[in-house]
Parts: C-alpha cells; sequence; structure tokens
C-alpha cells in the first residue's frame, strides 16, 4: 500500500493525558484516537494490527476444535439475573431501558448467552464435546479507565466456551485452550508468563492468567525467583511463619489483657502513635458479611486483608465488609475497636491468619468503644481452634514471605488471556443439560477461555518500543516491511523503490511504500515512530553504486545491499522473522 494514500496522522508530542508509554505510542504513531472516557476509534495501522492478531486467534481457535459464532452485544437483563451477576457485575454493567421499558445490559462476557444457546440446543452427550468462540466487542463501565486500551470501557475480547460431559473431558478442553493460547501469544511475539489466578466474577474452580511482566501492568504478581511458582496477589500463597516448641509456654506465662483507654483512636497508625507500638505488634480485626453471615477475620496490623483468600477459607461468597450497625451488633463497639477476645461466640466464623496464631502477643480492640487491650495472646485468650474458627493464609503476600521454603518477589504485569474451569454454575443456574449413555440427565461441564485483542497490540508496544517509537513483532505489525525512497524528485531513485515495492507485493509481503514528498528526515521519523520491522531505503548515493539500504527496526545499523538481492534478502529476513 502507499503511505500517501493511507490515514497515519503521526505526531510529535505526547499526548497529556497519556501515562505509559503504549497509550503514548499508539496516539503518536497513529494507531489510535480517543472518542470519550476509555473508548477508541482505531485508525488504518491500529485496526490493520488488530486484524492480524484476531487471524492468528481464529487460525489456533480452529485448529483447536472451536467453532466460531456471533453472540449479541445486546443482552436481556432477565438472564443475568437468573445467574446473580447483574449483582455481582453491576458496579461496571453497561446497563439501559429501552423505548419498550425493558432492561437490557452490553455484554461484558457473554458466559449466559452462550450457555442459553447450549440449553436450547444440547440434548444428548453425542453432541459433547463443543467449544464455541466469538471475536467480539465487549463494555465495562470502568470506573477510572486508563492506560489507553489497557484499561477501556469498549474492547475487543476472544471469548469461547467448552462444554463437556465429564469433568476429565473438560480436563482435556482446558488443556486445548491452554495450548492455543501459548501459540497465540507466541507467534504474536509476546514473552508471558502463567500464573494462578482467582475467578472473580466468573465463578468455577481452576483459573490460570497469561501475563505479560511489564512495569505499567495493573496486575501484582507473587512469584519464587525462578517462576517455578507464579499466582496473581489475589491468590499467591505464603507459608505459615515458623515457630518454636517453647512459644506456647511463653505464651502461658504472659501477664493477663489488661484494657487502655484510646478515645477517638480507631486506625491501626493512630493506636501504634498513641500507644508507642508497631503495627506488627497490632491484631486488626475486621467484620464481613457473607451469605447473611457475619464473619470475623484476623490479621496483624501490618498485612492487609486478601478477600479472596478469606472468602476461599471460610467457604463462602459474595463476601464484603459489613456495614457499621452490623459491626456494632457484633461487637459491642464502634467501627475501630473491634477485637476477638469473646468474639468467636458472636460470629458465625471466626478466620485467623496464621502470622496472627503465631504472635507471642499483642494489642487489640477491646469491642468496647474508646478501648483496646493489650498482653492479648492468640490461643489463650481466643481460641485457635473450635467448630467456627479458622486458622489459615488470608492476607497478601510481603516481601519477607516465603513459598515452598522459597523467598518471593514480586513483578507487575498486563493480562492478556485468561483460562477458567467453570464447573456447572451456569448450566445448572440455565438449565443447559444432556441425556448420559445410561439415558439419566447431567448438567453440562463448563469451560471459561478469554483473550484480550486489544491488549495483545497494546502489550507489545508497552514491551517494544524506544525513544523514537514502536518496536512491533513483524506478525502482528501493520506492515511487514516500508520501502522509503528518499528523493520522489529523482526519477532513478523512484523507478527503484516502486521495483523493489512491486517485488515484494508480487512474493506476498505485507508492504508499504512511502511515495511522499516529505523530506527524509520526517520519512525516518515517522518510519521509526510506527514501528515496521524492516525499512528498505533507496536513496542517490547507493544507487550510484547500486546498492540500497536494509535496516531491522530492533538494530541501530542498516546494511547496504545489492539492489538486485534485496528483495530476496528481505523475503528470506520475513520468513525468518515469522517463525516462532
Amino acid at each position: 500500500m502507499r503511505y500517501s494514500q493511507l490515514l497515519i496522522p503521526t505526531v510529535k508530542e505526547v499526548p497529556a493525558e497519556a501515562e505509559i508509554a503504549s497509550h503514548q505510542l499508539m496516539i503518536r504513531a497513529g494507531y489510535i484516537r480517543k472518542l470519550a472516557s476509555g473508548t477508541y476509534t482505531y485508525l488504518p495501522l491500529g485496526w490493520r494490527s488488530l486484524k492480524k492478531i484476531m487471524a492468528i486467534v481464529r487460525q489456533e481457535m480452529d485448529a483447536a476444535g472451536a467453532q466460531e459464532v456471533s453472540m449479541p452485544i445486546l443482552q436481556p437483563v432477565e438472564l443475568w439475573q437468573k445467574t446473580g451477576r447483574d449483582v455481582v457485575f453491576q458496579d461496571i454493567l453497561c446497563s439501559f431501558t429501552d423505548h419498550r421499558g425493558r432492561s437490557n445490559v452490553l455484554a461484558p462476557t457473554a458466559e449466559e448467552v452462550v450457555t442459553s444457546v447450549a440449553a436450547a440446543e444440547i440434548s444428548s452427550y453425542k453432541q459433547l464435546p463443543i467449544n464455541l468462540y466469538q471475536i467480539n466487542t465487549k463494555f465495562r463501565d470502568e470506573f477510572r479507565p486508563r492506560f489507553g486500551v489497557l484499561r477501556s470501557r469498549e474492547f475487543i475480547m476472544k471469548d469461547a466456551y467448552s462444554f463437556d460431559a465429564t469433568a476429565e473431558a473438560l480436563d482435556e478442553s482446558y488443556r486445548k485452550m491452554y495450548d492455543a493460547y501459548c501459540r497465540i501469544f507466541s507467534r504474536s511475539g509476546l514473552k508471558y508468563v502463567t500464573v494462578e489466578a482467582e475467578s472473580g466474577g466468573m465463578g468455577g474452580t481452576d483459573t490460570e492468567e497469561f501475563m505479560v511482566l511489564c512495569s505499567a501492568g495493573e496486575d501484582t504478581i507473587v512469584h519464587n525467583e525462578d517462576f517455578s511458582y507464579a499466582a496473581n496477589i489475589d491468590r499467591g500463597e505464603v507459608d505459615p511463619p515458623s515457630t518454636d516448641d517453647s512459644l506456647s509456654a511463653r505464651k502461658e506465662s504472659l501477664e493477663e489483657p489488661s484494657e487502655l483507654h484510646t478515645p477517638d483512636v480507631g486506625s491501626i497508625e493512630a493506636v501504634c502513635s498513641l500507644l508507642h507500638t508497631t503495627p506488627a505488634e497490632m491484631i486488626k480485626t475486621l467484620i464481613y458479611s457473607a451469605d447473611g453471615e457475619m464473619i470475623a477475620a484476623l490479621v496483624r496490623g501490618d498485612h492487609e486483608i486478601n478477600e479472596s483468600k478469606l472468602s476461599r477459607t471460610a467457604e463462602t461468597e459474595a463476601i464484603e465488609l459489613a456495614d457499621e450497625a452490623h459491626i456494632e451488633s457484633a461487637t459491642g463497639a464502634r467501627v475501630g475497636f473491634a477485637g476477638p477476645i469473646g468474639l468467636a461466640e458472636k460470629v458465625s466464623k471466626m478466620v485467623v491468619d496464621h502470622s496472627v496464631a503465631a504472635m507471642a502477643v499483642g494489642i487489640a480492640g477491646a469491642n468496647k468503644t474508646d478501648y483496646h487491650v493489650k498482653n492479648v495472646v492468640p490461643g489463650r485468650d481466643f481460641p485457635l481452634e473450635g467448630a467456627n474458627v479458622l486458622v489459615g493464609d488470608i492476607r497478601n503476600a510481603v516481601t519477607v514471605d516465603t513459598h515452598n521454603g522459597q523467598p518471593v518477589v514480586f513483578s507487575k504485569g498486563i493480562e492478556v488471556g485468561h483460562v477458567f474451569k467453570l464447573g456447572t454454575k451456569y448450566s445448572k443456574q440455565l438449565d443447559c443439560s444432556f441425556l448420559d449413555e445410561d439415558g439419566d440427565e447431567k448438567p453440562c461441564i463448563m469451560g471459561c477461555y478469554g483473550i484480550g485483542v486489544n491488549r495483545i497490540l497494546a502489550s507489545a508496544i508497552e514491551l517494544g518500543n524506544d525513544e523514537s517509537g514502536c518496536i512491533l513483532p513483524i506478525n502482528i505489525a501493520p506492515f511487514e516491511v516500508e520501502v522509503l525512497p528518499l528523493n520522489n524528485d529523482d526519477e532513478a531513485v523512484v523507478a527503484e523503490a516502486e521495483r523493489i515495492y512491486k517485488a515484494l507485493v508480487a512474493a506476498d509481503i505485507d508492504v508499504l511504500i512511502d511515495d511522499r514528498s516529505a523530506r527524509p528526515g520526517v520519512k525516518f521519523k515517522d518510519a521509526d515512530l510506527i514501528g515496521i520491522p524492516i525499512r528498505i531505503t533507496v536513496g542517490q548515493r547507493g544507487l550510484k553504486e547500486g546498492k540500497v539500504e536494509i535496516k531491522l527496526r530492533t538494530e541501530a545499523k542498516p546494511t547496504l545491499v545489492a539492489k538486485d538481492e534485496a528483495v530476496a534478502l528481505t523475503v528470506k529476513t520475513v520468513a525468518k522473522l515469522k517463525q516462532v
């Protein structure tokens, strides 16, 4: 294609609202333009790259046995109410009432729709397994859209859904999708890691995320140095603190609890300041509501509760901090003065973090407004075992933690893919069942598999860039090669550039020729900015010696080659770069 016939509105200035490299460069290189907060138009270069990513996704999905469909973006809210996800997704659900008074949502995902389709069409085990996928627009009313297309309100997602007759069959479907994802991200030129993850609003059991390690990522990954273990922060498990055999004896010899007057001092920081202690010596007690029950959670004052871990340990869903009225009802005190002594009898469950159980002594709320208690000994003054008492890992990992004896480290990552084993969560709720070999009716066992198509492009730019612009992998770059004639008023230069361009087109190379009447400096800067992997420069000086320049975007200097060899060498280089 010809540069002069394409809309490639490059800009020199860094956009003020763009915080990270990919957002800045996608605007500067003319890939996208912002319409409103969290919504973008993809211009020709950006759309060409997205189409190449989608082609890779389709090839691998089809090869894995998935079948492409297209499901409605507009969905009746009643479908979401059947699964309860109208509540789970309420903070980000784009909803509206049409002119007939019907409530609708714009799809943030499609589990409900695909399950209703399967419920209507699947009746026998002979139809299973089946995997349906689509590449479609999704909408999520993000409270704070940021980082360009990495956190937007409207985005393109590939979502696939498998239906199987047995758990073993689901394992096979899951593995096929997992392997297909590995191929997709490798072919897209991304360096990625897989991490254990939380299912969140999707539900189900086993789930893994595909992460691109990047300082601009919003996700925190907990991992060992060699990545033999890696998990999202919501899932990252840590070893319980080691304790010595004399701890129990020392606990018994400590002084009895005594109250401390702490008027209007409810936060950990304020209590520590007043009592001249440290957060690590505090026992923080939080009251949660889950499934109509009250749950007390205990962590050290210097640790943060991990609600996902707490929910798993307590074996409950839809957990949230209790309101002031319920906290006062459970503890007898205002917010900020809850404590563990006597609390197990007043709540449905009390969940104690390992680090609290390992404490010799601590300071805690007194369950009495304006009072705390010192000399609180875990296991002596409040139970660490019992019918409604659980001890486990319910906090976020920190830098001094270990997993299986190895120190944990933290990295930032961009989630580009997520695979779930949903089980029967949706099939039971939406009556998606089949008759097995014995004629018994059973719910389909489901899996769910998502890829952020936009995020693949943004992640590639986030990882591949320099001070001059984008450095894109060849399989997803808008063009594979750019031919750049330096002197458009020189007939020999133009003729040779056209010859090379046409020969590359005939060789099935995706090539752009910069046929603009612009200064060489402008052409070079734009070429670097938009990030096409291979550049062939045709100039007067080189042609006098029968040579042209070939430069890879990843290399600092060009190579002079004989003009008659340029096409063959370029075709060979393209083939080599495209190999994964």
